[in-house]
């Protein structure tokens, strides 16, 4: 909870909502900025919610529901009636913010909060939202920008200018189309303003200009804004004409997700989950993995149990089974996240897949020689057996550096097949690491002690 929304605040707030004192409570919440105001929303009941937003102005309003997380503003849109959700919110919301707000509603809902609204112009650009993929360029956009004709002269342009940026909240760019809506380049505020009234646009605007498709993936679309510290990128359709601009807050959002969404699924959560949803959906989400994990527990028994007599006759070599495995486990997960984290940049296409792997090789034997010659050092001055000492060091070199291959293999392999490679970084390599460390020092303790 922020600062200065504590429990007695939230308490307080709750005292004047049930006694539906309504200048106090527009009193109470006037300050606060619409992040904090939304995020009360999880202390206070839907009707409790409804009361206390309705009573803000249409512009902190919808500020507000744009900061609600998905699925709370989902559940709090779904108890308002379409014609209230449509006058008090979305009509004060940018176009790319209410077709994510009403994205979810019931085509009913939906169609009603469209009828409701009075700009018949942002009605159609929303409609045209809701037609493009959420993961995508066109789904991310806004329609709202400033654009200007490239035979108009600069007079002509600063007029025309100052009637659209009335509904556009920050103007980054102008763009500069010619009467089919292609996008022709970008016009700098200060060339502009430096310029005599009778000079075209055409003479001084910038063509040389980056864009995105409408079908781009959302993804792509951060790595290209990050590539190039853009804080706003033009979106054009197959035939380039300019139909929306996506901003840098949008794509902020996309980075998070992508993120949180790769940092569960690395932590062996199979959904996009929050510690605020239901029980069923915490454990649909983490029950998955905890099945494979519980699947390679039984095969990594069932390979110790292969060498029951081995470890028998040697119960020494039972002491090192976890320093196998964890190894194991480490370094795949070590390699896996930095071929994944390569894939995400775009970096790693800069080489080949066999020198990627050479030089994880590489990387795997040093570090294999270090932690060998440790583990080495320490066996032959505390244990008895040399056989002992030559076994673990040996099985540790090897599955250092089986592990590392397999490591960098599995998400590139990954990535080859379409499957996210961040699959490759949790639970499953560590699994199968454990499984094949433990039959790669079972195996070789085995050879020693009979070769010895």
């Amino acid at each position: 909870m922020k600062t200065g929304i504590t429990r007695q605040f939230i308490a307080d707030l709750r005292t004047v909502i049930d006694e539906k004192n309504d200048a106090r409570a527009k009193q109470i919440i006037c300050d606060l900025h619409p992040a904090d105001i939304a995020e009360i929303y999880d202390e206070l009941n839907i009707d409790e919610a409804s009361y206390l937003f309705l009573l803000l102005d249409p512009e902190m309003g919808a500020d507000v529901v744009s900061e609600l997380e998905e699925d709370d503003r989902e559940r709090f849109l779904k108890a308002l009636p379409g014609d209230v959700i449509a006058k008090q919110f979305i009509e004060s919301m940018d176009s790319d913010d209410a077709a994510d707000a009403i994205a979810d509603l019931t085509d009913e809902k939906r169609a009603e909060v469209l009828q409701n609204l009075t700009d018949v112009e942002q009605a159609g650009d929303i409609v045209d939202l809701l037609h493009y993929d959420e993961d995508t360029a066109g789904g991310l956009m806004a329609k709202e920008l400033v654009s200007v004709r490239s035979q108009w002269n600069v007079e002509t342009c600063i007029r025309e200018m100052r009637k659209q940026a009335e509904g556009v909240g920050e103007v980054y760019y102008v763009y500069v189309v010619d009467d089919d809506e292609v996008l022709q380049g970008t016009l700098s505020l200060k060339r502009l303003l430096l310029s005599n009234d009778d000079v075209l646009v055409a003479t001084i605007m910038n063509s040389d200009i980056i864009t995105v498709p409408t079908t781009m993936e959302s993804e792509e679309v951060a790595m290209v804004m990050e590539k190039y510290n853009l804080v706003a990128l033009p979106v054009v359709d197959s035939i380039h004409r300019l139909v929306g601009r996506i901003t840098i807050d949008d794509v902020v959002d996309v980075i998070r997700e992508e993120a949180e969404k790769d940092y569960q699924m690395a932590s062996g959560i199979s959904e996009d989950v929050e510690a605020s949803d239901s029980v069923y959906l915490l454990t649909r989400a983490r029950l998955p993995w905890l099945l494979i994990g519980l699947l390679g527990g039984i095969l990594g028994a069932l390979v110790i149990s292969n060498y029951e007599h081995d470890l028998s006759v040697i119960p020494a070599m039972a002491f090192f089974i976890p320093l196998i495995a964890a190894m194991g486990g480490n370094v795949g997960v070590q390699s896996s996240a930095i071929v994944v984290q390569g894939l995400a940049a775009k970096t790693l296409y800069i080489e080949s897949t066999g020198k990627k792997i050479l030089k994880e090789l590489s990387v795997a034997f040093l570090n294999g020689a270090v932690c060998s010659i440790i583990i080495f050092a320490y066996n032959f001055f505390v244990s008895d057996s040399f056989e002992l000492t030559l076994t673990v060091s040996t099985a540790l070199f090897i599955v250092i550096l089986i592990a590392s291959v397999f490591g960098t293999f599995v998400p590139l392999a990954l990535n080859r097949f379409k499957i996210d490679p961040a699959l490759a970084t949790g639970p499953f390599i560590t699994t199968v690491n454990d499984i094949l460390g433990l039959f790669i020092y079972l195996s070789i303790g085995r050879f020693m002690f009979d070769a010895i």
